[in-house]
């Protein structure tokens, strides 16, 4: 049986399933995308690779209904969030088709040396490894930049979204790009290790849990090869005594439903002055209480399923063990019952560090919340953490939170905006949410050698 299935998780019914790629088709794969590297498609003028990105951009943008239909089938997300990641995914593509030029002018470098500069090149075939959360955004976030920069890809998706995996192949090809300048490979965790001690393999971009970063970059170290991580998080969500409790409640609970929860970035650890922390928990509950859970496909609904059964199952476990440990359930705490992998929105409370789930990133609509008396515990109890990812920080007082945000240990802080992503802006975190950046002139020079060049004076 293949390991790659479409199964609608609102249903539980197998929709497609695809074979797998065995280590022939692989090393074919390989040897197109290193000779794509060796060709002046990667090493010559890059306008002709970013024509390549405008026309996808614009394929994308004709087929919104289209691709959201398909992942929200194939993974439960809600269709207009659905809609909305593919609307990014276009962004993502043109942002780099129109500033990738200048994003790579050489840099020059005052010197007493000489005259110096850095240009920066492809270094050679990237290896991406890549979750199921958005099917396409995390896709795009490889392609684009590499493509702009010259580097082919070869990219292994999550097994439960090979329909998503499937179209976004055909996509770029209809765009133009050669073979071996992205190419979508059904393949085994010991098949990418493979291709990771391959020569012709120069770096490797994953997204995913904390085993399978830890598995890569192990793999990735002992070859010698450039890699990024972005492992997930356990955000918080500060909110302070003079914030804006109703637009925090707001954007708080749609964090926690947008996906079914299934946001590396989404706010899981809300953190709450005592002053409003009885008014914030009664919109909060109210808010996530009015979810109605439904057909991903229909617009009325506002909670789609977690994205498989074992997601699910694997939540129910952290929120039991959770209360086994003294955690208490505030709202929810059980699966929904009937068809699909639904699960209430949940809150929990009483989390100390002496519970397991208080160091644990829980996938899916259940919030933890803290209460605390002043800023400088806020902050203590954020950076209580071994994830880095992001956060964001509730106040009308600018100067007070951007004091807050610059103490947070993570990659990324919002003020007075739950998280969010843009083509421009770099994405990543520190400890054990990984390390380097995605998107922005960051994500485009993530695996680009950036050879410095000197005329001697």
């Amino acid at each position: 049986m293949s390991a790659y299935q479409s199964i609608n998780p609102a249903n539980n019914q197998l929709l497609k399933s695809w074979p797998n790629h065995d280590d022939t088709v692989m090393q074919q794969a390989l040897s197109a995308a290193d000779d794509l590297y060796h060709s002046a498609w990667s090493k010559g003028d890059m306008q002709p690779r970013l024509q390549v990105l405008h026309r996808l951009a614009d394929l994308i943008d004709q087929r919104v209904d289209e691709l959201g239909e398909i992942a929200s089938r194939e993974m439960g997300k809600l269709i207009g969030q659905s809609r909305g990641e593919v609307k990014i995914c276009a962004q993502i593509a043109r942002y780099y088709a129109e500033h990738a030029a200048h994003l790579l002018q050489a840099q020059p470098y005052p010197s007493t040396v000489g005259d110096a500069w850095l240009e920066y090149h492809p270094i050679g075939v990237v290896v991406a490894v890549e979750p199921w959360n958005f099917p396409y955004y995390q896709l795009m976030r490889v392609l684009a930049p590499n493509l702009a920069l010259g580097n082919p890809v070869l990219a292994k998706h999550a097994n439960i979204v090979p329909h998503c995996a499937d179209v976004f192949e055909k996509l770029v090809e209809e765009a133009g790009a050669p073979k071996g300048a992205w190419t979508n490979l059904f393949i085994s965790n010991q098949q990418v290790a493979d291709l990771i001690a391959d020569p012709r393999v120069q770096g490797v971009a994953l997204t995913g849990s904390e085993r399978a970063g830890s598995a890569v970059a192990e793999q990735a170290g002992k070859h010698l090869k450039k890699s990024t991580l972005e492992l997930g998080g356990n955000d918080v969500f500060v909110v302070l005594d003079d914030a804006d409790i109703d637009e925090a409640v707001r954007q708080g609970a749609q964090a926690r439903l947008s996906n079914c929860g299934q946001v590396c970035t989404a706010a899981k650890r809300f953190i709450l002055h005592e002053k409003i922390a009885t008014d914030f928990m009664a919109k909060f509950s109210a808010a996530l209480q009015s979810a109605k859970a439904g057909d991903p496909l229909d617009e009325s609904t506002t909670l789609g399923p977690l994205s498989s059964k074992e997601a699910r199952d694997r939540l129910v476990k952290q929120v039991d063990d959770a209360v086994k440990h003294g955690a208490r359930v505030e709202l929810g705490g059980k699966v929904i019952e009937g068809v699909g992998c639904y699960y209430q929105p949940t809150i929990l409370t009483g989390l100390t560090p002496q519970n397991p789930a208080y160091y644990q990133e829980f996938f899916g609509p259940v919030a933890q919340v803290y209460v605390v008396a002043d800023d400088r515990t806020a902050v203590a109890l954020a950076n209580d953490s071994h994830y880095g990812l992001g956060g964001s920080v509730w106040t009308r007082d600018i100067l007070r939170g951007r004091n807050m945000a610059s103490q947070i240990e993570t990659g990324m802080v919002f003020i007075n905006s739950q998280s969010d992503t843009a083509a421009e802006l770099p994405f990543g975190g520190v400890k054990r949410s990984g390390y380097g950046r995605e998107l922005s002139d960051l994500g485009l020079k993530e695996f680009a050698n950036q050879k410095l060049v000197v005329v001697a004076g």
